[in-house]
This record gives C-alpha cells, structure tokens and sequence, in this order.
C-alpha cells in the first residue's frame, strides 16, 4: 500500500514546515510533534520519508554507510578502507523504536545463530544501524523508557553507538534525524531528551468546518483507491521533491547576517533560554528555511517564522506567568521585532 502523499495533508502548516527543514538540514536536531491523537503526526512523518530522493550506500552494508566519505568507523567497509567501495541507491531509511524494545534490539547484540552454529562471534546490528542517514521515528516518545532516553542522548550527541556486549566491542556510525511524536496529555517528556530537538511543533484538531472536511475527504479518498489517489498527487510529490534538491544544494550558500544574529540572541535573552542552543538552533532553522524559499539571505522574517517551534521547549516555568510557552515566544517577537 503506497503511503499517504506529503502534498495531500491538509492544515499543520508548522508541522510541514519543520519536517521540510529537517530534511534539507538535518543538522537542526530533529523535529518533535506534540499534540491529539489522529492529527496526522505519524502520517506526515512518513510522507515525507517517501518523499526524500533515494541515497547511494555501500553495497551489503548494515549501516548504509556512503560510499562517497571516509567510513572507518563502520566494521563492514574498514577492512578496505582505501578501496573502492560498490554503491547502489536505496531508499531513505525510517526505522520506529517501539517503546517495548530492549536495549539489544536498539543497539545491536551478539549473532546468536552464527555464534551457536558456527561458532563465531559475530555483531548483529540494531535499530541505531539501520537508521543511520535515515530517521529513527519514536511514537509515544514521552512514554520511553528512562534508560532508552540515556542511550538515545549519548548516541544523538555522538553520532557513535558503542557496542559492549558479551566480548564483542565495537563502533558504528549513528547519525540520524530524530524524530518524536505524543501526546502531551499522557505525560510530559525528560528535559534532557527535549533539549536534543532541534524544532518542537504543536498540532491540534482543527476546529473549522472546511478543514475538517477536507481531511476527512482525502483520507477516504486514499483509503478507497490509494494508487489512484497518489497518482493524482504524483505531479505535487515531485515538485516538493525538487523544493528540497534545490534547498539542499543552496543552503552552503545562504548568509546569515550579523543584523539577524543579533536578533536571534536578544529574542533568547528576552525569553530567558539556557546556554547558546537556541541561538545555534534559530541560525540553522532560519538558514534552511531560507534554502527553502529560494532566499540568500536570511531576514527578520525567517526568524519570526520558525521561531516559536524553535524556542518554545527551551523555556523554564515561570509559575507567576500562567501564558503557555508560545504565547510567551510571541510576546517576545512582538518586543524584539517591534
């Protein structure tokens, strides 16, 4: 069944806009969508995975290592490091992390059949292997458990997952976009893990007769004849498609301006945020949001777009202000930008 067309979801304009984002540069951190149940955070999330052209890997490699940059770090290609290497094309990967999984799953752990059979001791690579270049997808991210959130910061940080495991030692490249998705009503995330995205995104059930129609119309549309409807929808894909290609290739071309930078450090300050990340955070969302517009500049506009879903889970609590997190990044663009 072919999957659900990025260009066909209605309304969550901010949740396409972060999800556009991360794919030009997924150095932003990655994106998580709070918000009801049946909004379409997992939808879109996959929508735009299909939607991504597909990467050259090496060929026979678990860790889909490209075949074009030094991979000495991954145990299948650093036998030959100075050859060179057999590359096909493949699609993006997006693994999900379900919330029952083990550690082993996600790390990866001795080949049990080829140990027992063969008597070697062999790595079978986990979900962090299979993701790597790709997107690992957590539903429910808020109800992960403790020690998963301890193992996804120090590889998110890293980029390495470290294997120790029954004699075996080893590194793996693991570098992917983060992407999360909950419902807020079902408990809220650890900061430390909140801290590693780079965009957080709100999406609500639309409250308008129009819009629910139509999303109610699409989606059975595509469940009645899903060739049908994404043939339709085929010529939108492709232009979204060359949207992200051209971003991608402008986005080392993009200046960021000292005016804008300045901006971006007084609206933290105003807003009280911890360290520099949100100031990294705002250059980095703005920089490719102005990829995305075909722009080689970015301007007070990029900042006052994609700040809100950069800043707002970067606030401390302040009990004497009882104004949600956005409305407080709103206030303070309407004083800084003033």
């Amino acid at each position: 069944m072919p999957t659900f067309p990025f260009s066909a979801i209605v309304g969550q304009d901010e949740m396409r806009q972060a999800l556009l984002i991360a794919a030009v540069d997924p150095a932003v951190g990655g994106v998580l969508v709070f918000g009801d149940r049946g909004t379409g955070k997992s939808t879109a999330i996959r929508a735009l995975a299909a939607l991504l052209p597909p990467m050259r890997a090496v060929v026979g490699c678990p860790y889909n290592c490209d075949p074009d940059s030094p991979a000495e770090s991954c145990p299948h290609c650093a036998g030959s490091p100075g050859a060179r290497k057999k590359s096909e094309k493949k699609p993006v990967p997006v693994v999900d992390l379900p919330l029952g999984a083990t550690e082993d799953r996600v790390v990866g752990t001795l080949d049990l059949e080829r140990a027992l059979g063969a008597g070697v001791k062999a790595f079978e690579p986990g979900l962090l292997a299979r993701a790597n270049r790709g997107f690992l997808y957590i539903d429910e991210v808020n109800l992960l458990e403790d020690h998963l959130v301890d193992l996804l910061l120090d590889v998110a940080a890293s980029g390495v997952n470290t294997v120790e495991r029954e004699g075996l030692s080893l590194r793996h490249p693991a570098r992917f976009v983060l992407v999360g998705s909950g419902n807020p009503e079902e408990g809220e995330l650890r900061p430390q893990l909140l801290d590693r995205f780079g965009l957080a995104c709100e999406v609500a059930t639309p409250k308008d007769i129009p819009t629910r129609i139509a999303v109610v119309r699409a989606r059975d549309a595509y469940e009645r004849d899903p060739e049908g409807f994404c043939a339709a929808r085929a010529g939108e894909e492709r232009k979204i498609q060359k949207t992200i290609l051209l971003a991608r290739e402008r986005l080392p071309g993009v200046t960021v301006p000292d005016a804008a930078l300045e901006q971006a450090a007084r609206l933290c300050l105003a807003l009280g945020t911890d360290g520099l990340r949100g100031e990294l955070t705002l250059m980095r969302t703005a920089r490719a949001l102005a990829a995305l517009d075909g722009a080689g500049t970015v301007t007070s506009d990029h900042l006052r777009r994609i700040a809100p879903a950069a800043l707002r889970h970067r606030l401390r609590r302040n009990p004497l202000d009882e104004s949600g997190s956005t409305a407080r990044v709103e206030r303070a663009l309407a004083e800084v930008f003033a």
